[in-house]
């Protein structure tokens, strides 16, 4: 008889499963959400260490740059092949200027930008802040009175929020650019007429979306860079685990509220 109920003990208990994961995301989206308040309190109200904001402009901005860029000008090029060769099934290959610069400003300028720095930034954020953790420095802030969330967390939340929007312009900028030079080189178009109905057809909102976009997404990705740093355990192999949990939260994050944001800007309009 005892045995019998140690078997049953034993065995998997799929509702027991089912709640132990609910109340472990919960309990991580709650830390999430504590985290992302102490941080945007810390963002806006002062003291403000600008030497670590001036640092962070320039690791999270101008650095990202050429891998924004590049990314850009393939994607613009890439999206008018695409689009000339589908459009050429339906005799619309002159709508390609429209379709290219709508799709880059609206959606790939600022989500390709986004998923850029969450590889290449968000993963150097948790890394660092890990490794802070892990040789105890942030405890030796506290202990010299320094509150580790306006030296370490606000001047990168800040960054992430004010730099994307400006990658995303430039992204924009050179992506359009490189549709319209395999437009106008390979695929035979005007390159004035490209350019005229490109900005004829171009609205102030398809833009502004896209830079609204990118602000959001910024925060996620330096959010997420600091939460999974700070909160880094186990030594080297736990600030692996957190570099491989910011960029991987990060991703899907971008995603989520990339369609989130598309639905209320959709209906907004």
């Amino acid at each position: 008889m005892a045995s019998a109920e140690a078997a049953r003990s034993a065995a998997p208990n799929p509702i027991r499963a089912l709640g132990r994961s609910t109340l472990t995301a919960l309990r991580t989206v709650g830390g999430v959400a504590v985290f992302a308040l102490r941080g945007v309190a810390a963002a806006l109200t002062p003291r403000w260490f600008w030497d670590q904001l001036l640092r962070q402009f320039a690791a999270i901005g101008f650095f990202s740059l050429p891998v924004v860029g590049l990314t850009a000008v393939f994607t613009g090029a890439a999206l008018a092949l695409n689009i000339f060769t589908g459009g050429g099934r339906f005799n619309a290959e002159q709508v390609m200027p429209q379709i290219v610069a709508l799709g880059i400003t609206r959606e790939l300028g600022p989500v390709l930008a986004a998923l850029m720095l969450a590889g290449r930034v968000s993963a150097a954020i948790a890394a660092e802040i890990g490794a802070m953790r892990a040789t105890e420095q942030i405890d030796a802030m506290r202990t010299l009175s320094t509150d580790p969330f306006r030296y370490l967390v606000a001047p990168r939340l800040l960054a992430g929020v004010l730099m994307l929007p400006l990658l995303t312009a430039v992204a924009d900028t050179i992506g359009v650019a490189g549709g319209w030079l395999v437009a106008t080189r390979v695929l035979s178009f005007n390159p004035t007429i490209y350019i005229r109905n490109t900005i004829t057809f171009l609205e102030s909102w398809d833009v502004v979306s896209g830079l609204i976009k990118a602000g959001v997404f910024g925060f996620i990705v330096t959010l997420m860079g600091c939460y999974h740093g700070y909160n880094a355990s186990g030594g080297a192999r736990g600030v692996g685990r957190a570099t491989t949990h910011a960029v991987v939260s990060s991703a899907i994050l971008i995603f989520a509220s990339d369609y989130l944001l598309t639905t209320l800007f959709t209906h907004a309009s």
